[in-house]
């Protein structure tokens, strides 16, 4: 099968970081389609030699394992071109159209890794050049909007010209390893399911942590903040991932379709559930493996007088009958004390205790651990009897005592070379028109609105956002958040 991969922002950031180093492991790996192009597409004046050169400079600043050697790359480079355009000139399109029209593809995938307010020009402009065909297929990054309105005005717009089969919105935390084996643990599997309801479990953590700070993305991160650039997006995925129902098969419509009964059944917010069960916060100076950094408003692009949140912990519920009562907690933050993200789930106590262990009364471990960064994997934590009862020890009753082991997953011992990153596998399934993997519109329109009412809150609330030292796990109001449920965060228990 033959395709034509259009980069629209193809030398911005996302391109060399993300976008080129998951082509070129699909090339490397062989499951790249043979007779593939890849145009670069940006305003820079490049020939098709310059702009090899740029992609070939930009991948020594990616993960050694993932940059190629001068015999690979001059293999991958082949299948490189570049044209100049400007989004916004019709006549550029024509050209565009000119060039693919040489050797038609069977496959045609615009990805528009552009600023947010030209993805509705792109898919005007690419349905007025007649590119719009039923075999072009279009990647939209994130955010898709700005709130509930923004959002449907987009997706309206996308709609008039491609079908919702033709349009992929691209949430690259679904095609990450540990996320795909959380559906093959529940659905492919008979031991968990019956496990997975209110009766069983006491609660569920998602975190989302990172060290960096805003970087060199301070103008965008000020006008976006951490729960329209995390929560709306990749953490309610998340939640809806573990909190699912079994979807009738593994189409793309089934899974979306069970996605989109969780972000419906979400509990809506009260003037009282927002004081409560939202914190939001912003980092302040500290200190990062020993080296200081700086504070929020003194970045680069960033307002001093920023309200700005770049940390967000809240409490949610879904009212149905699997999860109800069940309380869902999910942080996200910058500058926070590393980076870690992963999804917890919290057993309940076992309902009668026979030994005399402390842990067997609080059972802090007994729980999953679904690791998604920096490492993929999976951790079962359980409590077993001790060595000391091996050896004849014990109380003086008899009672054995109890301790922590853990059964641990390490995708990247288990699998190696076979793992396939999330770009890559997202890449991989836009060319093969597979969505199941990709957020349909309506999931998307339910999750802004019940996100709005937070930022509702927030443009009427004087006191901002709640300073919290980088380095640290954010404000103290998060854990005591979740105290009040007699819970604790991992790092805390």
């Amino acid at each position: 099968m033959s395709f034509d991969l259009i980069l629209f922002g193809g030398t911005g950031d996302l391109a060399w970081r993300k976008i080129m180093p998951a082509l070129f492991q699909a090339f490397r790996h062989g499951s790249l389609p043979e007779g593939g192009r890849i145009v670069g597409v940006a305003r820079d004046d490049l020939s098709d030699d310059q702009y090899r050169a740029l992609i070939k400079s930009r991948f020594d600043q990616v993960e050694l394992a993932k940059r190629p050697s001068e015999e690979e790359f001059s293999r991958f480079a082949a299948l490189l071109g570049y044209l100049r355009m400007d989004l916004a000139n019709p006549a550029d399109y024509a050209q565009l159209a000119a060039r693919l029209q040489q050797r038609p593809a069977d496959v045609v995938v615009m990805y528009v890794a552009t600023a947010p307010g030209l993805f509705t020009t792109v898919c005007e402009q690419i349905a007025a050049a007649g590119l719009n065909g039923p075999q072009t297929r279009v990647v939209l990054e994130k955010p898709l909007g700005h709130d509930l309105a923004s959002n449907r005005a987009i997706n309206e717009t996308v709609r008039s010209v491609l079908t919702e089969q033709q349009i992929f919105r691209i949430d690259h935390y679904l095609g990450k390893p540990s996320v795909q084996n959380l559906f093959a643990l529940r659905f492919g599997n008979s031991l968990f399911e019956p496990l997975w309801r209110r009766e069983h479990i006491a609660n569920i953590q998602i975190t989302i942590a990172e060290e960096l700070g805003v970087e060199k993305r301070g103008a965008f991160y000020d006008s976006t903040g951490a729960l329209r650039d995390m929560v709306q997006n990749h953490a309610l995925q998340l939640l809806c991932a573990v909190a699912m129902e079994p979807p009738i098969n593994a189409h793309a419509d089934a899974i979306r379709d069970e996605k989109l009964k969780v972000l419906r059944s979400l509990k809506a917010w009260t003037p009282e559930t927002l004081r409560q069960h939202v914190i939001r916060g912003q980092y302040a100076g500290g200190s990062i493996d020993g080296e200081a950094v700086p504070a929020y408003r003194d970045e680069k692009g960033v307002d001093p007088h920023s309200r700005t949140e770049t940390f967000v912990a809240l409490r949610a519920e879904i009212a149905n009958w699997r999860w109800a009562g069940v309380p869902f907690y999910i942080r996200t933050g910058k500058r926070l004390a590393g980076r870690d993200a992963h999804i917890e789930v919290n057993f309940r106590p076992a309902p009668h205790a026979i030994f005399k262990s402390p842990l067997a009364s609080s059972n802090v471990d007994n729980r999953l651990v679904i690791n998604l960064q920096p490492k993929d994997g999976l951790e079962l934590h359980l409590l077993a009897q001790g060595a000391d009862q091996r050896r004849g020890g014990g109380t003086s009753r008899g009672a054995p005592t109890l301790a922590p082991v853990q059964l641990d997953l390490d995708f990247d011992k288990r699998f190696g070379s076979e793992r396939v990153g999330a770009y890559e596998r997202l890449l991989l399934d836009v060319i093969a028109g597979r969505l199941n993997l990709f957020v349909r519109s309506d999931e998307q329109e339910e999750a802004w609105r019940w996100v709005e009412p937070i930022l509702d809150a927030w443009r009427h609330d004087s006191t901002g956002p709640r300073p919290y030292a980088s380095g640290t796990w954010g404000p103290s109001a998060s854990s005591a958040m979740i105290a009040r449920d007699g819970y604790c965060w991992s790092e805390e228990c």
